[in-house]
């Protein structure tokens, strides 16, 4: 069982199970006043629960920097304290106690209009450390889809890392926070008022935002439905992970802005020496995962002492689970976050994003910047120091084993069980061209969705209609001898060898012709109809991903077109069986995208993700 991240168990109060009065940020800090940071020879620095914390314990060697540690060698001498609690982090943070805070970028998104209500303690993103990969939506059999979502009842810890995610969710089903109910929780995790068990004990919520333990708990794993047995919710699932939405719980750090300009180079030097712990710290992991490490276990030794074996307590299930559950970004990462032209994941897009947010919901009442990182990735202190400075971020994907995986959930019935969202786009009979143009907010919206969800697949898959093949079955069966129709025009019924025939059952009309059941007629060979069906549907697919790849390009925009997979269904999954004229036949005839959740045998391991 791995454990995720317990951040920010903030003090918010619940006022009603569905009503909530709106507190402003600043209005849960209060009133403190703005102090200069004491000095520079002890740095007081904040750490949470959380994967990407240790590599800050690796390079500091514990809770005070120790001899010959990374953070030694750089010349620095820093306390670790505790900052689980955002709000008293904020507080120490102005006055002066300490120049840094940490946390995810929307927490920090939700605390800038205290940082810039003074000019000292504007607040300056130094470094990005991690994405989440450990962060999950489980729903009730009740939600299909993220588009299922729009009137449900969604459990939610008020003022958490979930409350962004939640946020990527409903923009990814084309929703707002109007479509749905919130029940604001007060914890995270381990109470009776924490999401998971609200969620266990009140079937009227829907679904709710959990970490991995209580994730298994109630749905007994990533892939699994819920049983109803040992604890689990019968029906339960996971819709959205953030081992899928791997670009949306971004984990940094944020400096003072007069600390910064005044210590530059000593701000240089925390970050170099956190991406080298960064870099040694996913080798001693890949070691230990082949062949075991000493060092590495040092580390998970370490992490349960600091966070306690309440918390941690076994080292190789939960402390190694703790940090398989966040995902480095590196140096590459940094580049990439804040230098990266039309990143849809950068700073740019995560500060947007986060002063929406904070307006939407009451945290704020204006918009606040904050600013990005004015450490210089590219000089002397990084190249040259650290060894993984230029990584190149290939394919993601196995793209074979992700249309394999796709076909044979189609074939098995699970595909909805895995679909995230799904929407299509509709062609005329003899259509082959799908332009940018008249498709563009289709393509943006396929674009964006490939960029967030990184660790997910999209399905771009081919539907025919089955007119034609389903003339052609008719016509080859009784030329055959071996179907019967009776009845009028308008209302046929047919039997197969004496055995009722609905042919509105595509799927087993389609088992029929692959069967050999219409094989050998003169004028009609429904299995060539069938087959032709199949391989223009295919065609269409791959003509909608060469469009889209050749949009992204067109915009600047990154795609991993490994990510995006052509699959055709020819006729087996009509919207309409037997139409009743050419509208009811177009309907048929469409590219349909899904977002899906995919094991990790289709994915390529990265040691880096950006």
């Amino acid at each position: 069982m791995k454990i995720s991240i317990k951040l920010f168990l903030m003090a918010f109060v619940i006022c009603m199970p569905f009503i909530i009065e709106a507190q402003t940020f600043k209005s849960e800090v209060g009133d403190i006043p703005v102090g200069n940071v004491a000095g520079t020879s002890l740095l007081e620095v904040p750490y949470i629960t959380w994967g990407g914390d240790m590599a800050t314990f690796y390079a500091n060697g514990g809770l005070t920097t120790q001899p010959g540690t990374i953070f030694a060698r750089q010349g620095l001498n820093i306390k670790l304290v505790a900052g689980d609690n955002f709000i008293q982090q904020v507080r120490n943070y102005r006055s002066g106690k300490t120049p840094f805070l940490r946390g995810t970028f929307r927490m920090m998104g939700m605390a800038s209009e205290v940082l810039a209500s003074d000019p000292r303690t504007q607040g300056m993103v130094i470094m990005q450390m991690t994405w989440s990969a450990g962060d999950h939506l489980v729903v009730r059999k009740n939600v299909k889809d993220a588009k299922d979502l729009k009137g449900k009842t969604i459990a939610l810890q008020k003022g958490g890392p979930h409350i962004g995610m939640l946020d990527d969710i409903l923009a990814t089903a084309k929703l707002d926070w109007n479509d749905i109910k919130v029940v604001w929780a007060d914890d995270l995790t381990a109470s009776p008022k924490s999401p998971p068990e609200m969620c266990r004990n009140n079937p009227q919520i829907d679904g709710c935002f959990v970490i991995t333990p209580d994730m298994i708990g109630l749905c007994g794993g990533l892939h699994n439905v819920g049983s109803g047995a040992e604890g689990t919710v019968k029906g339960s699932r996971v819709l959205v992970s953030t081992a899928d939405l791997s670009r949306s719980i971004a984990d940094v750090y944020v400096c003072r802005k007069d600390f910064f300009d005044a210590n530059k180079d000593l701000v240089t030097r925390f970050v170099a020496g956190y991406l080298k712990a960064c870099e040694e710290v996913v080798a001693l992991k890949n070691q230990y995962e082949s062949k075991g490490s000493k060092d590495y276990m040092q580390l998970l030794q370490m992490t349960q002492n600091i966070y306690g074996k309440e918390t941690i307590p076994t080292l190789e299930e939960d402390a190694h689970g703790l940090l398989t559950d966040c995902t480095f970004v590196g140096h590459p990462g940094n580049i990439a976050f804040f230098q990266q032209k039309n990143n849809l994941n950068g700073f740019d897009y995560f500060l947007k994003s986060s002063q929406k947010l904070s307006l939407s919901q009451g945290f704020a009442t204006k918009k606040t910047d904050l600013l990005p990182s004015a450490v210089d990735f590219n000089s002397k202190a990084f190249i040259g120091y650290l060894t993984r400075t230029e990584v190149e971020q290939g394919e993601r994907f196995r793209g074979e084993a992700v249309v394999k995986e796709i076909e044979e959930l189609s074939r098995g019935g699970g595909l909805d069980d895995r679909t995230i969202v799904s929407f299509t786009i509709n062609f005329d009979p003899n259509q082959t061209d799908f332009s940018r143009s008249e498709y563009n907010e289709d393509y943006q919206r396929v674009v964006e969705m490939a960029d967030k969800y990184g660790n997910a697949a999209i399905a771009i898959r081919g539907h025919a209609d089955p007119t034609k093949t389903l003339l052609d079955l008719v016509r080859a069966g009784m030329e055959k001898g071996v179907l019967q129709r009776s009845g009028s025009a308008g209302n046929y019924r047919y039997s197969l060898k004496g055995k009722p025939l609905n042919l509105d059952n595509v799927q087993d009309i389609s088992r029929l012709i692959e069967a050999g059941e219409f094989d050998g007629a003169r004028d009609s060979n429904p299995r060539e109809t069938m087959q032709a069906a199949l391989n223009l549907s295919r065609k269409r697919a791959e003509k909608v991903r060469d469009s889209i790849i050749a949009y992204a390009k067109s915009k600047g925009l990154v795609l991993d077109t490994s990510q995006i997979q052509a699959v055709g269904v020819g006729i087996r999954e009509p919207f309409i069986a037997k139409p009743a004229n050419m509208d009811e036949a177009r309907q048929n005839m469409r590219v349909e995208f899904r977002l899906l959740r995919i094991t990790a045998e289709a994915l390529k391991q990265s040691d880096f993700d950006f």
